[in-house]
């Protein structure tokens, strides 16, 4: 009966970016429904395709617009002028990228991850704010909550994402609109495929999108999972620095180009 009720509250009108794979694409099948409006973003028109279909074949409203999220003013005017036709409920900033070592790699994982998710919510704060409600999620990755060795400019966006979300939330709520943090460890996508090292306690692609879309059913301020790997970071982050340093470094692994 619970469970029913939190399904109430489901978000009806919602943006998805990053939707063309992974979690984005399992969250836009899980969310396509009649009755739902769909506007999906990604780089790869043609997956992005793919997933549009499979979201009409279950009876949503689907449009999609294949574009890089680095680009404010193509993704902010797209929005607006889709947030006109049907005023978002929901917004997932889901977009992310993991690039191997080096500056180029580095300034385009800050680009994507980070500033590409302030470009797809900064344009749609106002228009919410005008309508007194709305729900914005945002992806950032258990490497958010304490330094990894092998990846320090993704560990920066995801921190710099995790934090925020944090503020956003703190500052949006008494106006009515929610933010979900959303704090993820490895689970099975094409962006883990490219990594070769230490994974643990790897989390089946259902499962997450199981996990995300009850959080955001219920519209938690925080979805982290695995638990154990969370609260092992999180004390990590609180040892003496050198300590946590020499322990960090069992989370080894190599980003490989894909």
């Amino acid at each position: 009966m619970l469970a029913g009720m939190m399904r109430f509250y489901s978000a009806r009108r919602i943006a998805i970016t990053g939707a063309s794979s992974g979690l984005g694409a399992g969250l836009a099948r899980d969310y396509a429904a009649p009755g739902v409006s769909l506007a999906l973003f990604a780089r790869r028109n043609e997956r992005l395709e793919q997933v549009a279909a499979e979201c009409r074949s279950r009876g949503a409203t689907v449009e999609i617009a294949a574009l890089d999220v680095g680009e404010s003013e193509p993704l902010g005017g797209m929005l607006r002028a889709m947030d006109d036709a049907q005023g978002f409920d929901l917004v997932i900033a889901n977009a992310g990228i993991a690039a191997p070592p080096g500056e180029a790699g580095a300034a385009k994982q800050i680009r994507t991850n980070l500033l590409g998710a302030i470009h797809t919510i900064e344009p749609l704060i106002p228009r919410m704010l005008a309508r007194g409600h709305g729900h914005i999620a945002v992806v950032t990755s258990v490497a958010a909550l304490r330094g990894l060795p092998d990846c320090p400019a993704y560990c920066a966006s995801k921190a710099g994402l995790r934090l925020y979300g944090e503020a956003l939330r703190a500052g949006l709520a008494p106006s009515g609109i929610d933010v979900t943090v959303i704090t993820p460890g490895f689970f099975f996508s094409p962006m883990s495929e490219r990594l070769r090292g230490s994974k643990p306690l790897m989390v089946g692609s259902a499962r997450v999108v199981r996990i995300v879309r009850r959080g955001l059913d219920r519209r938690r301020a925080r979805v982290s999972f695995p638990w154990p790997i969370v609260a092992l970071l999180r004390l990590l982050d609180l040892l003496p620095a050198r300590l946590g340093d020499v322990l960090i470094r069992w989370f080894r692994f190599q980003i490989y180009a894909g």
